[in-house]
């Protein structure tokens, strides 16, 4: 492999420098803010603030409706980045054996990826609107009276179904990419060797998408613990009381409403601590499954 050759030491680092200045400024300075903040009560007009030591993270840990909300925050993710993957998965099996107009089904699957999240968010409220949305003359066929932004659960499905259809483009790109890099070989040495489509799949197709799994998996989670706050901020329609909504979704509340900077920063900063954990135990543990060719 050739390397590089640069006239000068420097300027890799100032290649470098743009993005270095801009993970600096708007990802570890918010940071260091956020922890520095988290441990004082501060005036909300930004006259003073008092230092508190521990005190927000105590009431956040106290407080019965953050234990209720990091519950939902827990149930959501894990459906929303099931259903994503399987679904995202399913679609593109089914496109990489799509023979003719093949181009045309694919390009309708991924351009729902090109819909903003609060755009998202409100094509799924106009799908569960009480008095137009078709899915809620669907579920009125069965008995089921649907009242999203009103009824807990039905928003919590609503919310559900919206961020699962707005991720699944995502992860069909990258399944079908990696399906269709499996050699011809493989798969017809497969065939030989067993006749079940679906054995086949699961014992030789699967295990090597898994590096594209593992990474699709992590995009997910985290997808589901930001990048869905568009989605949410629609669709509970500033009733953040009577509707579900995330821990992220909470840090909003409490900070930019209800003008509770040290309380939200120690949310944040817990939520901050959740992530890199999990994100340690995925690359630890699940990793050590993956096995890259």
């Amino acid at each position: 492999m050739k390397r590089v050759q640069f006239s000068s030491p420097y300027l890799p680092y100032v290649f470098l420098a743009p993005q270095l200045a801009v993970i600096v400024i708007f990802f570890y300075w918010p940071s260091v803010q956020a922890i520095q903040s988290s441990f004082y009560l501060e005036d909300p007009f930004g006259f003073g603030s008092t230092f508190v030591g521990l005190s927000n993270y105590a009431d956040a840990f106290a407080s019965a409706e953050y234990g209720r909300i990091a519950r939902f925050t827990v149930v959501f993710t894990g459906l929303v980045t099931f259903f994503s993957l399987s679904l995202g998965l399913l679609l593109a099996v089914k496109a990489d054996a799509v023979i003719r107009g093949n181009a045309a089904y694919k390009t309708l699957l991924i351009s729902v990826y090109t819909i903003a999240p609060p755009v998202a968010g409100l094509i799924g409220m106009m799908f569960f609107d009480q008095h137009i949305g078709p899915f809620v003359k669907i579920a009125a066929f069965f008995g089921w009276e649907m009242k999203v932004g009103l009824n807990y659960v039905d928003t919590a499905f609503a919310m559900v179904v919206v961020a699962v259809w707005k991720q699944i483009p995502y992860n069909f790109i990258f399944f079908l990419s990696g399906l269709q890099s499996v050699p011809v070989s493989v798969r017809e040495a497969a065939a030989i060797d067993c006749r079940s489509g679906f054995r086949r799949f699961w014992t030789v197709v699967l295990p090597l998408l898994a590096p594209t799994a593992f990474f699709l998996l992590v995009i997910n989670i985290t997808y589901s613990l930001f990048d869905t706050f568009g989605i949410i901020d629609v669709m509970v329609k500033d009733k953040a009381a009577n509707n579900p909504i995330t821990l992220v979704y909470k840090v909003y509340m409490d900070g930019f409403r209800g003008n509770d900077i040290g309380g939200s920063s120690a949310q944040s900063v817990i939520l901050m601590v959740v992530v890199f954990v999990l994100t340690i135990l995925q690359f630890r543990f699940i990793e050590r499954r993956v096995h890259y060719t």
